[in-house]
């Protein structure tokens, strides 16, 4: 029998891929995007689309109790829809963290799926070892510096707190690849001959192509194991001067200046980028909270559970990625 997945935020960078994923494995994909949402990316004649109202409980729940009793009720649910920059740091805690609480509330109420699958963060762990660079562990307590951090920590913390209801939390690092926008804005600026550094001291940096995230995602799903957490990443670990040089390889650009900015002053910037963007009413890639990520030094975690547990493996390192991303770039135009 077809097995029925909601997948959320589908629209975005990293939906559009597990759509693409669950498409390939022939489930019954309904993708959760909004009437208004881009959808470029999702235009296989097999998609079914559904508009949930996370904001309202009470419209949610007769939603998803609509569903259920015409249809039947998902087998599985990706929840991958949130944000990570917005106007109103508020925000970050209303979307992110009340509406996956809406969410996990109204399924337990209609019909518990097989698997809820938690897309969550690094950034719910905060600041890791900046002194000897130890991997950030399962066992180490959380502690978020940021707002998207924090507002990820109580998403993950309400799911641990239900009874009965299977979920697996995914903590992704930096996620890469074609259709990205944030690393896309660095390897452009690596493109114009400019290489902007946050702060005089090594970062340790970590990474997950998209394609490979989503192949966790559905080692977790179709998994025995619920009921447990895991840190994403590739298992290498660049400074950002290696990573600079990768992104030079990529698009063969030889000669860049080298530009280091001082941790105060690129706080400066943030706070002046954050107040154009109210004024403008556009979010601003560079804001406060993002200034916390931008200054941390240390992005390494453990992935060894992941890689015992649901044997895990990429297929991609940092150069195989950028390599197939940066050829996507060039052949949509973005480069």
């Amino acid at each position: 029998m077809t097995k029925r997945i909601l997948i959320t935020g589908a629209s975005g960078f990293i939906g559009s891929f597990l759509v693409e994923k669950a498409l390939s494995e022939n489930y019954e994909v309904w993708a959760g995007v909004r009437q208004s949402s881009n959808k470029d990316y999702l235009k296989d004649e097999r998609i079914n689309f559904i508009d949930l109202n996370y904001g309202d409980k009470k419209r949610l729940k007769a939603q998803l109790k609509d569903f259920v009793t015409k249809r039947g009720r998902f087998d599985y649910v990706i929840h991958n829809a949130g944000i990570t920059k917005c106007l109103n740091i508020d925000d970050f805690d209303k979307i992110n963290f009340r509406f996956t609480v809406n969410l996990i509330d109204t399924l337990r109420e209609a019909a518990t799926p097989d698997k809820f699958i938690l897309m969550s963060s690094l950034s719910a762990f905060g600041v890791g070892d900046e002194n000897n660079y130890t991997p950030i562990k399962l066992s180490d307590t959380p502690n978020p510096n940021t707002a998207y951090g924090k507002s990820k920590l109580k998403a993950e913390q309400y799911l641990q707190s239900t009874e009965d209801f299977p979920y697996i939390i995914l903590r992704p690092t930096g996620v890469y690849g074609p259709r990205e926008k944030d690393y896309f804005l660095m390897i452009k600026t690596v493109r114009s001959g400019l290489d902007v550094g946050a702060g005089f001291k090594p970062q340790h940096l970590t990474f997950i192509y998209v394609k490979d995230l989503v192949d966790a995602a559905f080692l977790a799903l179709k998994s025995d194991i619920k009921n447990r957490s895991y840190f994403v990443a590739d298992g290498d670990i660049y400074t950002d001067k290696e990573y600079t040089q990768l992104v030079k390889k990529t698009i063969n650009k030889k000669h860049v200046i080298s530009l280091k900015v001082p941790l105060w002053l690129l706080k400066g910037i943030s706070v002046i980028a954050e107040d154009i963007s109210k004024i403008t009413k556009q979010p601003s890639t560079l804001n406060r909270d993002k200034y916390k990520i931008m200054k941390q030094r240390n992005w390494v975690c453990d992935t060894e559970p992941l890689i015992k547990d649901l044997g895990f493996s990429p297929k991609y390192n940092l150069e195989a990625g950028l390599k197939e991303s940066v050829e996507w770039y060039k052949n949509n135009g973005w480069l």
